[in-house]
């Protein structure tokens, strides 16, 4: 057992105690925590755990709040998430950033049921998360079968993986999702994206950055109404989290423009991942007929491992390809 070292000063660690409310501002800050709390599971930090269980190849991933409530768990039924955060609790009780290889040597968790039995959790790795003020939102918890340990560069990504779901529970707040689509807006997509590149970075992975813009939005506006254009937008935001995967980072960035950052994967690969959206985009429409069809255009971007690009870069580059292409398109209808 160990505990992880803290990283320099940042809005992560300016303090690790839970500072009383002094002011009206800060009221309304925890009623606004409050939401956060009581709104449930939602896909937006599901879609982090499942990230954090897959970069790290651990069963369990958990966003667990204070009071002993998980905000969002991959690889546990809903029926049995009260049992992990129990098993959480009592390897961590002080919520300190701790790894331990092995939890039977911790002894309040020796005789734990998951411990015992199935599924016999044997590694534990907990951080703390915190809001920008110091006051502890949380922890982030893997949990794994097996006896194992985490070198510096696993401490310093699971570090930005804290960092990223600190973000998103105060972003809770901040209206960093479109109300029409349940899709990250602008803001929260440049956060989400930000972190899924530095993770990128960080690993040496390739990633690729898709910009979408419908065709004939305005058209279906003037046509039939804006109700009916809302209507496709909603119909393609639900295409894109059908066809892309569950942690790749989705957005709407205004009007007709949606962005889709997608880890792993290479320009190569990207040609059939849009042939799959233009399947799935097929299959909504016979399902649910309407008096227009979906038509859109995409530019794509790849970011290669060693590449110093930013991601406003790749976003213009994107950008300006999927300009040329809804020329090209056009050109030849």
């Amino acid at each position: 057992m160990y505990l992880i070292p803290q990283p320099p000063a940042t809005a992560r660690n300016v303090a690790q105690k839970s500072t009383p409310i002094r002011n009206e501002h800060e009221v309304r800050r925890a009623h606004a925590m409050h939401t956060v709390y009581s709104n449930g599971a939602e896909e937006r930090f599901d879609r982090l755990t499942r990230l954090a269980k897959r970069l790290f190849d651990v069963p369990v991933a958990l966003v667990n709040l204070s009071g002993e409530r998980a905000k969002s768990k991959a690889g546990v039924s809903t029926g049995r998430v009260s049992i992990y955060v129990t098993l959480c609790s009592e390897i961590n009780p002080e919520d300190q950033c701790l790894v331990v290889p092995d939890v039977r040597t911790i002894g309040a968790a020796a005789s734990h049921p998951l411990v015992l039995g199935e599924p016999g959790i044997r590694f534990y790795v907990g951080v703390p998360l915190y809001d920008e003020t110091g006051q502890r939102l949380g922890m982030l918890c893997l949990l794994d079968r097996r006896i194992r340990t985490l070198d510096a560069d696993e401490i310093g990504l699971l570090d930005d993986l804290a960092s990223l779901a600190e973000q998103e529970l105060i972003a809770r707040q901040l209206a960093s999702m479109d109300e029409l689509t349940e899709l990250s807006n602008r803001r929260g997509f440049m956060m989400l994206a930000s972190h899924a590149i530095g993770v990128c970075r960080r690993l040496r992975r390739s990633a690729c950055l898709f910009f979408f813009d419908l065709d004939n939005l305005k058209q279906i506006n003037d046509v039939h109404g804006h109700a009916e254009g809302d209507r496709a937008l909603k119909r393609f935001a639900d295409a894109l989290k059908t066809n892309f995967r569950d942690s790749d980072v989705i957005g709407r960035l205004g009007g007709d423009e949606f962005v889709v950052f997608m880890t792993g994967t290479c320009e190569e690969e990207a040609g059939a991942a849009i042939e799959r959206l233009k399947a799935t985009v097929a299959d909504i429409e016979s399902k649910a007929p309407a008096p227009w069809r979906l038509s859109f255009s995409t530019g794509v971007m790849g970011y290669r491992p060693g590449s110093r690009g930013t991601l406003e870069e790749l976003l213009e580059s994107a950008d300006r390809e999927m300009y040329r292409q809804k020329r090209r398109n056009r050109g030849n209808s």
